[in-house]
């Protein structure tokens, strides 16, 4: 790599043409780049219409002279022998170049306006110091090796300035990365609202009205978050309750409410995933434990995503396991003399009972007995309980006690 130039990968020596301009040629084209770089300025505003505005003004005039010294830049390379260093002129204009390149990135801009740009400048440039150097005594036969050394060196300009772009892209999003999931492990963590604002920021995430929580396979993210909002956020390593369970994650998916709720099933596709309900953003903890709960009472949940909202009156029947250990040894009293086996039956015969409103046929097709030993059951039943099974206050705690199936 000649001396002067950046150490960027992938960009090779710009002298690749034979040519070396005479001394008066260069000259010639020196004391008229000034007009040159204004004709490119011109062109490139005309013809790109991203670089209508910056061009203008004070930064206009920023512009021209880092255009007129990238056509220094080009002169000195045209006028040195093969072979040898180009000089500090010619490493600052690639270096500059790289730094373009990565200003793109930051701005969030592709390279789509900035090739452009570069495109409009080497033919104008070209069409202008072709012109010149003819009239400076260039002989006619090497007005192509002049091109090939025009065109090259913008070719290398903006080779350069993709891979500055790359670089940026690259290290940009490893950073926006990590501040996000560092913004979702505070809401999975409930930092305050100010907290919470001031992570949204650095990581140049928009706070959306809703966020839902979604505990899935870490296996699954790549090809779940792909079918997502991009503004979708991935909790890190170990979030709080999964520390013994490094196989599962959690996503925080923005406005998943109403019919976005059906699209989100639809994005989980068939992986193992429990979802958690639609919260405020900034109460995305308490989404989160919805489904880490319900992840929990299904360990192993089938293949297809789980919505916590279908869970709920099983997540309050089990938010107290001790309490309803208890209510179900009062309430099931009466039958703890009887062996083990009767005990479980008229258990769950009461509990048929009870869910289907005594309708008989339904509850011998729910045991898949003969009614008509529904009937003797209940009829076992009321000799052990008497009159309390008429008791609302009764039938009320045999229902929360039984609802949940052992």
């Amino acid at each position: 790599m000649p001396e002067g130039f950046p150490a960027v990968a992938g960009v090779r020596p710009v002298r690749s043409s034979a040519l070396r301009l005479p001394p008066p040629v260069v000259s010639a084209m020196r004391e008229r780049l000034p007009e040159v770089a204004e004709r490119v300025i011109d062109s490139v505003m005309r013809e790109v219409p991203s670089y209508s505005e910056p061009f203008r003004g004070r930064m206009g005039r920023n512009i021209e002279v880092a255009v007129t010294m990238t056509l220094g830049g080009f002169l000195d390379l045209a006028s040195s022998a093969e072979g040898v260093g180009f000089g500090a002129r010619v490493g600052t204009v690639f270096e500059a170049a790289h730094s373009l390149g990565r200003g793109e990135a930051r701005s969030g801009r592709s390279m789509d306006a900035l090739v452009s740009a570069y495109r409009v400048g080497a033919r104008v440039a070209w069409h202008d110091l072709s012109a010149i150097a003819v009239e400076a005594g260039l002989p006619a036969s090497e007005v192509a090796k002049f091109a090939e050394l025009v065109f090259d060196f913008i070719d290398q300009l903006s080779a350069v300035s993709v891979s500055g772009h790359a670089e940026e892209s690259t290290t940009t999003g490893r950073m926006r990365q990590r501040r996000r999931e560092q913004l979702a492990a505070s809401l999975l963590a409930g930092a305050t609202s100010e907290r919470l604002l001031e992570l949204a920021e650095r990581a140049d995430w928009v706070p959306p009205q809703t966020l839902t929580a979604v505990v899935l396979p870490v296996a699954a993210v790549g090809d779940v978050a792909a079918r997502l909002d991009p503004a979708t956020l991935r909790a890190g390593e170990s979030p709080p309750g999964l520390e013994d369970r490094d196989h599962l994650t959690v996503l925080l998916v923005p406005d998943q409410g109403g019919s976005g709720r059906a699209v989100l099933r639809r994005a989980l596709g068939s992986h193992r995933a429990v979802i958690g309900p639609v919260r405020p953003w900034e109460a995305a903890r308490a989404s989160y434990e919805r489904a880490l709960r319900v992840s929990l009472l299904e360990p192993e949940p089938a293949d297809s995503p789980i919505d916590a909202d279908d869970h709920l009156a099983e997540l309050v029947l089990t938010a107290d396991p001790e309490a309803l250990a208890d209510l179900r040894s009062r309430v099931l009293a009466p039958l703890a003399d009887l062996r083990p086996a009767a005990r479980e039956k008229l258990a769950e015969t009461l509990r048929a009972w009870l869910l289907h409103q005594g309708r008989r046929e339904d509850v011998a097709a729910a045991l898949f007995v003969h009614p008509q030993t529904v009937r003797y059951r209940m009829g076992q039943l009321r000799e052990l309980y008497g009159e309390r099974l008429e008791d609302p206050a009764l039938v009320r705690d045999l229902v929360v006690a039984l609802a949940v199936s052992r």
